[in-house]
């Protein structure tokens, strides 16, 4: 079967507000002005909706000391942003078709780094989760949109090294996030640098608004009617290729956010030792993720994206395999190996779900990210139980286990010919 299968929607979704826009006439094609521009916005956007959502992670030691909770328990300042994130992607994406991409993507970025400046302010812990919460909640108008922004924008011999540009910026600011906040933390303190990450990334979205060409290919839907949008999406779950690569989202990102959520505990215990700007530096390994997230799209339009998928899924398990060792070097390096893993297989994931999608990729990007970030939600969440009563051991079989499972829906993929 072609890579290029679209969803086919039957006559029962053709509601004159969900109608399939006409096929683009012109691209932005690998070399022009206005691909460069949308590369580096979108990459702002990346940078912004990550270092947002992840800079909590490398505090949930200080937040478990501060305010006398468990390491599960202050995991809930992540999990409870990626979980509103989920389900808010639905809701945006919808509303997307509706109110336009660029200027989402926009509002989402302003008021997400408003509620993480709120976050810094809030004296008590509840305090702190209900910002977390909210910022996840606005910062939903990012990740769909862009997706299908890309999708829609972008000719399809150049978007894997597109939508891998942005999902390098989410690993840059998935970077600056945690390196950001650990070094500043130790100079002054958490509160200080949630408030610098904030102005940062109102900053970008300021870029982000300044550099992005309005839609080109864009169909605005005059209507907004539930029903036809529940039925797209319906579709798209009984499509033969779409729900393995949102089961793979699910996996990857689960096992992704269990290892950076108590790594952290870890190294700061015996034989590591280590403090906060130190354990922070070794998440610099996001940089081995940025160049791994452009590459991978690149090989996956020139290979195909199967093989390169399941690269991704077998580093990512060798990686989880060295942590488990004593040796900090060794350690490190699992944490770059599995960093890298985890970008390829998001970053073809991520394409291959915009191929996909046929005429509503808006709609099938939204649920790949649904299943993404109920995976960091939910699996990230979890992985704090195997951590409280049995140690790393048990968080890396989780981990392991997860990987597992995403070889499998890959190894499908791969035997459809999708």
């Amino acid at each position: 079967m072609s890579t290029d299968t679209a969803v086919l929607l039957p006559p029962a979704c053709s509601d004159p507000a969900l109608s399939p826009a006409a096929a683009p006439a012109s691209w932005a094609e690998a070399g022009t002005s206005a691909y460069r521009r949308i590369s580096l916005a979108l990459f702002l956007a990346g940078f912004a909706t990550f270092s947002l959502l992840y800079c909590v992670q490398p505090l949930l030691p200080l937040f478990a000391a501060d305010f006398h909770i468990g390491a599960a328990t202050s995991a809930m300042a992540l999990s409870l942003s990626t979980g509103c994130l989920a389900f808010a992607i639905l809701v945006a994406g919808a509303l997307s078709e509706n109110l336009g991409r660029r200027s989402l993507m926009f509002a989402s970025m302003a008021l997400a780094a408003g509620l993480n400046l709120a976050a810094s302010m809030t004296p008590d812990w509840h305090g702190l989760l209900v910002a977390r919460a909210l910022e996840g909640l606005v910062l939903g108008g990012v990740p769909a949109v862009a997706m299908a922004y890309l999708a829609e924008e972008i000719h399809p011999a150049g978007l894997g090294r597109a939508m891998g540009l942005y999902v390098g910026g989410t690993a840059f600011g998935g970077m600056i996030g945690r390196v950001g906040m650990s070094m500043l933390t130790d100079l002054y303190s958490w509160r200080t640098a949630l408030a610098v990450v904030s102005v940062v990334d109102l900053l970008a979205a300021i870029g982000f608004l300044l550099l992005l060409p309005p839609s080109r290919h864009f169909v605005r839907r005059r209507q907004f009617r539930l029903a036809g949008h529940f039925c797209t999406w319906g579709q798209q779950l009984r499509h033969r290729g779409l729900p393995w690569l949102f089961a793979i989202g699910f996996l990857v990102m689960g096992m992704f956010v269990t290892v950076y959520n108590y790594a952290g505990f870890r190294l700061m215990q015996a034989p590591f030792n280590l403090s906060q700007t130190a354990i922070g530096l070794i998440f610099s390994a996001y940089l081995f993720g940025i160049v791994a997230s452009s590459t991978a799209g690149i090989h996956a339009d020139r290979h195909g994206r199967a093989p390169v998928l399941l690269t991704g899924i077998a580093l990512a398990a060798l990686g989880v395999l060295l942590t488990l060792s004593a040796s900090v070097v060794l350690v490190i390096g699992g944490v770059v190996l599995l960093t890298i893993g985890f970008f390829v297989a998001h970053s073809v994931a991520s394409s291959w779900v915009g191929r996909l999608g046929g005429q509503s990729k808006g709609h099938a990007a939204s649920l790949y990210l649904l299943a993404y970030y109920l995976g960091s939600s939910v699996l990230g969440a979890s992985g704090g139980w195997f951590w409280e009563h049995a140690g790393w051991p048990a968080v890396a079989a989780f981990a392991l286990l997860l990987l597992a499972l995403a070889l499998v829906a890959a190894l499908v993929l791969r035997r459809r010919g999708e």
